[in-house]
């Protein structure tokens, strides 16, 4: 029986060491790769295609939440993080399990029963997948950053750094300081969580950030259009010229 591939993520040692012991009771998992940031799990994802990941959630350079964004066919998720606020959300986003630091042996051999009973079904898998991002889209936090992939390369994108958002069918396009880059998001999950106050829906294609608004003017008798610090021209809607009067 081929061995269940598994990957370990997290930026704290004596937390990865914990799991390896924890894991030496389990003879058909093997641990394919450690990593201590998402830069590094997702290159090992690629290269190992691990069923299982245990994934911590506060991590320096990209979180655990935003390292999902990044996969399009995740395996499943035990979350493991000594933070609690963040369970409510894991939940949400349907990962097998979330193990809040320090957890017991029993506690963690639940776990991975758990993990080892759903893993057959590619079917359940992917419906998962869908829940994960359905739940990462309903999720009330605000964003302080987005991240997306250009080839193999991940870009951390500050939202303060955005100048806007355009819509692009099923995908956006964020133009910010970094240059252009699509992402596959909708503007209501932008719209959403951007910070309010900041970023305000102009048109039902562009959310704008306000501070790099430099002037408002007339286009036809009864449009306008936005001029950005960089001299594009975006178009305002009706509804977008009342939130931009009441906000401006």
């Amino acid at each position: 029986m081929d061995k269940v591939k598994i990957l370990i993520v997290d930026d704290e040692p004596p937390a990865r060491e914990l799991l390896k012991q924890y894991l030496k009771h389990y003879p058909q998992l093997e641990i394919a790769a450690e990593c201590e940031n998402g830069f590094e799990a997702l290159k090992m994802i690629q290269e190992f295609r691990p069923q299982l990941i245990f994934l911590d959630i506060q991590m320096p350079k990209i979180s655990g939440f935003e390292l999902l964004e990044l996969l399009s066919d995740p395996p499943k998720i035990i979350f493991t993080t000594a933070f609690d606020e963040f369970a409510i959300r894991a939940f949400e986003l349907n990962a097998v399990d979330y193990l809040l630091k320090p957890f017991s042996a029993s506690r963690f051999n639940q776990a991975v029963d758990k993990a080892l009973n759903s893993l057959p079904e590619s079917l359940a898998a992917a419906a998962e997948r869908d829940s994960l991002v359905a739940g990462l889209e309903s999720a009330s936090s605000t964003l302080e950053r987005t991240v997306v992939r250009v080839g193999s390369r991940i870009i951390v994108i500050p939202v303060h750094t955005i100048y806007y958002i355009e819509a692009q069918d099923d995908y956006v396009m964020i133009h910010s300081e970094q240059g252009r880059h699509l992402k596959e998001k909708t503007m209501k999950y932008f719209e959403r969580h951007l910070p309010e106050g900041e970023f305000i829906r102009i048109h039902r294609s562009y959310i704008v950030n306000i501070n790099y608004i430099t002037k408002v003017e007339p286009y036809t008798r009864d449009t306008h259009v936005v001029v950005l610090k960089n001299e594009e021209k975006l178009r305002v809607s009706a509804e977008g010229y009342k939130k931009l009067r009441s906000l401006l």
